[in-house]
């Protein structure tokens, strides 16, 4: 069983977790270092402002793998919405490049890739899982965190 925290609030109780795959627009190769670290830092500004919190990110050329905790009342589509909304306005502000590379439209893709993660059996094995998905191809690890938050 992995390190997951049950998340207390007045009424309830619950410890939620979400993987996320989110493909570039295109499927263009638009990850760089530099992207990369843009794109964490900026899950790192919505952790302090939401109630969502990455346990892992990881980048594999044209998708991004989010292993992500929140809580019930935000439904899988807000979080994900809010995500790439705001990851997709601030890679565009800080690397022009890649507005470029993309002809000016779009970041992401509209869809997504959403499954839920099991305190009571998956946790584990779903970090697993994302981190094999680049054994054939290039997933880099930008951030991982066995700590659960307490909202």
């Amino acid at each position: 069983m992995g390190n997951s925290e049950y998340i207390h609030k007045s009424h309830n109780v619950s410890v939620l977790l979400y993987h996320f795959v989110c493909p570039a627009k295109y499927r263009k190769v638009v990850f760089s270092k530099a992207v990369d670290q843009t794109l964490k830092e900026i899950c790192f500004e919505i952790e302090k402002r939401y109630e969502v919190h990455f346990l892992e990110i990881g980048t594999d050329k044209d998708h991004v793998h989010f292993l992500v905790q929140s809580v019930p009342r935000k439904s899988a589509n807000e979080i994900i919405t809010l995500v790439k909304s705001l990851t997709a306005r601030e890679i565009f502000r800080k690397h022009p490049e890649v507005k470029k590379k993309l002809w000016g439209g779009e970041f992401w893709t509209d869809g997504y890739f959403v499954n839920t993660v099991s305190k009571f059996g998956d946790e584990t094995s779903i970090t697993n899982y994302v981190r094999d998905q680049g054994r054939e191809r290039e997933y880099t690890i930008l951030h991982s965190s066995k700590q659960l938050a307490l909202f």
